[in-house]
């Protein structure tokens, strides 16, 4: 505040004592007495709300962070590249779908474990897009100041702390739904062998049966022919 009383500013080195604490600094032309503040604050294009005697001189609009040249062109690239993000991470979130299910658009799944449906897994998804990570569009001119991308990358820390978490929430079900596949893959093995075990031949086993029957087979044909041979030989002494 300006004024001569307690506390208040009269002069430009009191001025300058009281803007030192922000980094700020304040000239006065001598021709028209505008009075000039230079910020090397993040936030160079804060409000800036001067009062004299009691009574508003100037306010918020009477300040701002102006970069040019190169730095200007790469920091409005910045902000393309950014919107441009936002509107892939919202089609990626609508595009993750399996089956007319969408986790991140706060469907919910059902895993039913057995054929009575009396053990299963409810999964309830979550809405996921830009909106509730609190990531809003910026303007063209909305990374001209260091303090502006300070603020989006504080809201983009937050955004992934969130996307972490459910994305842990997601992981925790699916382990349970890998560990009952495998579960079930085991048991299902354990029937295979078990039916296997009751129908499959023993194929050793038939194997020499096979080998015994063509034996025994063999060993009959023999006694038949030498049975003959007796035969004829008894027919040869009675002529």
């Amino acid at each position: 505040t300006f004024g001569t009383a307690p506390g208040q500013i009269s002069n430009l080195t009191q001025l300058n004592a009281s803007l030192a604490a922000v980094n700020a600094q304040a000239s006065i032309d001598s021709l028209t007495g505008k009075i000039t503040i230079t910020s090397t604050n993040d936030f160079g294009a804060d409000n800036l709300s001067v009062t004299v005697a009691g009574s508003t001189a100037f306010a918020s609009s009477t300040t701002s962070a102006i970069i040019g040249g190169d730095g200007a062109a790469a920091r409005k690239n910045a902000v393309a590249t950014y919107n441009g993000l936002l509107t892939q991470i919202n089609q990626l979130a609508a595009d993750a779908s399996f089956n007319g299910l969408n986790l991140l658009a706060g469907d919910s799944l059902k895993v039913v474990f057995n054929e009575r449906g009396t053990s299963l897994l409810s999964v309830q998804g979550t809405t996921v897009n830009t909106g509730t990570l609190g990531l809003g569009p910026i303007d063209p001119d909305g990374f001209q100041e260091n303090g502006a991308i300070a603020k989006v990358i504080t809201t983009i820390s937050s955004a992934s702390s969130q996307l972490k978490s459910e994305a842990s929430s997601l992981g925790s079900n699916l382990a349970v739904v890998q560990n009952r596949q495998d579960f079930t893959k085991q048991i299902i093995n354990v029937l295979d062998t078990g039916a296997g075990n009751l129908v499959n031949a023993d194929l050793n086993e038939e194997a020499a049966n096979s080998q015994a029957l063509s034996t025994r087979n063999s060993l009959g044909i023999s006694a038949l022919s030498l049975a003959n041979q007796a035969q004829q030989a008894v027919l040869q002494l009675l002529r």
